[in-house]
């Protein structure tokens, strides 16, 4: 077994492993796929209102908190996570939860899918023809117009998530 030495001892790797990944189980996402199975209590509306909460805080890679940062799909987990609503981790794998939902008839809470340089990028419509979204490094957390050039032609899709409305 490997240990390191440290001011008060030896601190063993594998127990910091262990409870490092106990701190990411925990954090609000599940790393499970699948479909999620709210109890019908939040609507598309309130989970929008939690996103738009934490506009402002930092991008970080694989970031699921806004205290800490966020990346894009940490954003939407945390933001459903926040009703109880346990998604995917992955922008990949949250791009095949629900039902499509075509551009025309977006609501409030839907999951918005857009493809920037040959990658995914998710995050939450708001209504009124705006989303909030995590963009990446060195920026924060914020709303943006769907209908913008630069969003309009990276548009993939929009999941809707059942029970939710």
């Amino acid at each position: 077994m490997l240990t390191r030495k440290s001011g008060s001892g030896g601190i063993k790797f594998p127990l910091l492993l262990v409870m490092g990944l106990f701190l990411v189980l925990s954090a609000g996402c599940s790393l499970r796929s699948g479909l999620p199975d709210p109890d019908g209590s939040a609507s598309g509306r309130e989970i929008s209102k939690t996103a738009l909460s934490v506009v402002g805080a930092p991008y970080k890679p694989g970031g699921n908190d806004p205290k800490s940062g966020l990346d894009c799909s940490g954003l939407v987990c945390w933001s459903y996570a926040k009703h109880g609503i346990k998604l995917p981790r992955t922008t990949s794998e949250q791009s095949r939860l629900g039902t499509s939902v075509s551009g025309s008839d977006l609501k409030p809470g839907d999951i918005l899918f857009f493809r920037i340089k040959g990658s995914l990028h998710t995050g939450i419509y708001t209504g009124s023809g705006k989303f909030v979204h995590s963009p990446g490094q060195g920026k924060r957390v914020r709303v943006d117009q769907i209908n913008s050039d630069y969003w309009k032609s990276s548009f993939v899709s929009a999941r809707r998530l059942r029970k939710i409305y």
